[in-house]
């Protein structure tokens, strides 16, 4: 029989964030997600869905002829067969990469594919859900985010930089949370400080105003 998995949308875009921002790319989102951060944005990703075999899910992948494939969330490795997923599609030759929380274990994820993991911040409300342990599965061609709501965010993020010597892992993101944190000003204190972090914007917001399926 074939696995399963519930998938709240298939589109095709630009990628709004990581280190290839602005590459069209095919976007998987699988439904549902243990976390409940205080800034999620696709919270309607968090239940209903539908239920979609693998070989149905390659082949609306396929339709769109692209070469980078985001399998993302609500939180992709909360359903098991996301890892058969992204092995298949690795399988096919497209570049896939995965946009997890971190807070479950990512050891099994298919060595191909570039893992974008997420460090929970204070103001996220869920930075106990933190599975540090992860950080050693990360290789220079995987990248850490830090989402940044505020000075507070800002301060213990650099610790966090420093305290697990992030900068020899992989590259690391710093991105600003939409109406939150002054992108101008993090920025600023990204160069005042010489961080060795990439600093990023969601793309697809300016674009699109963060419309579902863009």
């Amino acid at each position: 029989m074939d696995k399963l998995l519930r998938i709240t949308e298939i589109f095709y875009s630009l990628q709004g964030e990581s280190n290839t921002v602005g590459l069209p790319t095919v976007f998987i989102r699988l439904t549902g997600c243990p976390l409940r951060c205080r800034y999620c944005d696709t919270a309607y990703a968090f239940s209903g869905g539908e239920k979609q075999t693998i070989p149905a899910i390659i082949d609306q992948v396929d339709q769109y002829k692209a070469k980078y494939i985001t399998v993302t969330g609500g939180e992709p490795l909360a359903q098991v067969n996301s890892h058969e997923l992204i092995r298949q599609l690795l399988d096919k030759g497209y570049i896939v990469s995965l946009e997890t929380s971190g807070a479950i274990d990512i050891s099994s994820v298919d060595n191909r594919a570039v893992k974008v993991m997420d460090i929970k911040t204070p103001a996220s409300g869920e930075m106990d859900k933190n599975i540090y342990q992860n950080i050693q599965y990360l290789s220079a061609t995987d990248q850490l985010k830090f989402v940044i709501a505020d000075d507070t965010d800002y301060q213990w993020s650099k610790a966090i930089i420093q305290q697990y010597d992030l900068a020899s892992r992989c590259e690391i993101l710093f991105s600003p949370v939409m109406g939150k944190m002054n992108p101008t000003l993090l920025a600023e204190n990204i160069i005042n400080d010489n961080l060795p972090v990439r600093f990023q914007i969601q793309l697809h917001k300016y674009l699109w105003d963060d419309a579902q399926g863009k």
